[in-house]
């Protein structure tokens, strides 16, 4: 019996799946219909995302495509040095803690919408806003691209490239686009449940699986020493450096997603957000971890692969283990829609933040003052229609592989880290330093990516713009602070209101 996704098995699957997710949109849209045409409606269900739909939706922002059909190549190709992967996302969940709960609160009284809401409730400064509002759409625009590639890229996969590419890429774009118009957030976050739990276990039935077909982690250890030792060697020190800023750099940067930060805004209350990241941070073990044993065992499995027949790895395992029994074969069912859907699901968070920002961020203040929200969310779902035309284009044929598309945004995007962590607790800092701070950290950091320099000690480009950003913000800000900063104590001020 074929027990394989390749043919009509896996075209059956993803159609399930489309369905599924087109119903859910459907309900989320019928469930509070008003709520649909305000901003705080469409893009953040109205505020009140309960402790499981918010840390699903949290878990699918961080766990892309890019954390399962990215993450196991990369450990393929690169060996135990991957496992600094585990980190990148710890690190993540720290920087949340850092200024998230305290956003909340503010944002909650504020009425928030946007990430560009608190750079103009803290600083009060158009250039500072319009080039954080550039930074953060670069950003944006970057990992929908990234998560377009893996789509294309998982479903060719795991359908054993019954499906190809480029028709996999669009007709999935077609389902998101449907059901993120008749629901917004809300089928966003529903769609996130069923992926996430999907994807949790097919994540480790695929682990188990693996550790089956290679006889378990004795025997892919010793296959690697006596095959592959370079593999398995302690870093250089130069690549420990490396290691180590890059986990700075991803966790600060990471957290500076906006569709991040909307979710922040959309908690139903701070305990809600508090208990959905303190669940997140078992996630990082669970997810990126079994991902990286799913790639290093991928080496014992597939020796020799190049880069191009390795970004496959996945798929090509899961098929694998598909086809040991009938049990297997239905769990990477759960296990290739989960992946889908997941990939889906945090396409369609960056998409909504997308047009959240052009409409409310760009078109309202230079185009549409004193129109309705109603039509500002109109614009927001048109601008999010001729995104992703755009971007589907570029991911015809997509620029280089997954971890290469994921670097190039972070670079920048960590530079938007001070304006809100620090500007979150520091009152002296003021809106000149923090637009001089973030203007020469994105010049530096993106000046040394465009020439592909590499520090001799191992530091990324980001981090070194980010210092020479930090710098800026501290110095300027002692030389020029801001004498009229708002109330930074969320807590003592909503209780001082409520008296």
């Amino acid at each position: 019996m074929n027990l394989t996704f390749a043919g009509p098995a896996g075209v059956t699957i993803l159609i399930v799946y489309a369905v599924i997710m087109l119903g859910l949109g459907v309900l989320a849209g019928r469930e509070q219909p008003g709520a649909n045409k305000s901003l705080s409606g469409y893009f953040l269900a109205g505020r009140d995302l309960g402790i499981i739909a918010l840390f699903f939706t949290l878990y699918a922002t961080q766990y892309s495509g890019n954390s399962v059909v990215g993450y196991a190549p990369t450990a393929y190709r690169t060996g135990v040095a991957w496992w600094q992967s585990v980190p990148f996302m710890t690190a993540v969940i720290v920087a949340y803690l850092l200024f998230a709960p305290r956003l909340y609160i503010i944002a909650k009284r504020r009425q928030f919408i946007t990430p560009i809401d608190w750079i103009h409730y803290r600083f009060r400064s158009k250039p500072l806003a319009y080039v954080v509002t550039f930074l953060l759409l670069w950003g944006l625009g970057n990992y929908l691209l990234e998560q377009l590639v893996a789509m294309g890229q998982g479903i060719s996969g795991l359908t054993g490239n019954t499906v190809p590419y480029q028709v996999g890429v669009v007709g999935f774009v077609l389902v998101m686009l449907a059901y993120s118009w008749v629901g917004g957030m809300r089928a966003v976050a529903l769609t996130d449940v069923m992926q996430g739990i999907a994807l949790l276990i097919g994540i480790l039935a695929l682990l188990v699986g693996a550790l089956y077909l290679t006889g378990g982690l004795g025997e892919v250890t010793s296959y690697l020493a006596a095959n592959e030792p370079e593999k398995i060697a302690v870093p250089e020190q130069a690549s420990m450096v490396t290691w180590l800023s890059m986990i700075v750099m991803v966790g600060l940067a990471a957290a500076m997603y906006p569709h991040a930060i909307q979710r922040v805004y959309a908690a139903e209350s701070e305990r809600t957000l508090r208990r959905s990241l303190a669940g997140m941070s078992f996630m990082p073990l669970v997810t990126t971890g079994v991902v990286f044993v799913i790639g290093i065992a991928g080496i014992t499995l597939y020796p020799g692969l190049g880069e191009a027949e390795s970004e496959q790895l996945v798929g090509m395992m899961a098929n694998d283990v598909a086809a040991l029994n009938p049990v297997m074969y239905l769990l990477m069912v759960l296990f290739f829609g989960g992946v889908v859907a997941a990939i889906v699901s945090t396409a369609d968070s960056a998409l909504l933040s997308f047009a959240s920002m052009v409409s409310r961020d760009v078109y309202a203040p230079l185009f549409g003052r004193g129109t309705s929200e109603a039509r500002q969310v109109l614009v927001g779902k048109v601008v999010s229609v001729v995104a992703i035309g755009v971007l589907l284009v570029i991911a015809w044929n997509p620029p280089g592989t997954l971890y290469q598309i994921f670097v190039l945004k972070l670079e920048l995007l960590a530079q938007i880290a001070p304006a809100f962590i620090l500007g979150l607790y520091w009152r002296r800092m003021s809106a000149v330093a923090a637009l001089g701070g973030v203007v020469v950290g994105a010049a530096v950091a993106g000046s040394l990516a465009w020439v592909s320099y590499e520090s001799p000690t191992g530091v990324p480009n980001g981090l070194i713009g980010l210092g020479l950003n930090l710098a800026i913000c501290v110095v300027g800000s002692l030389l020029l602070p801001d004498k009229d900063a708002p109330e930074l104590r969320p807590r003592q001020r909503a209780r001082a209101e409520v008296a």
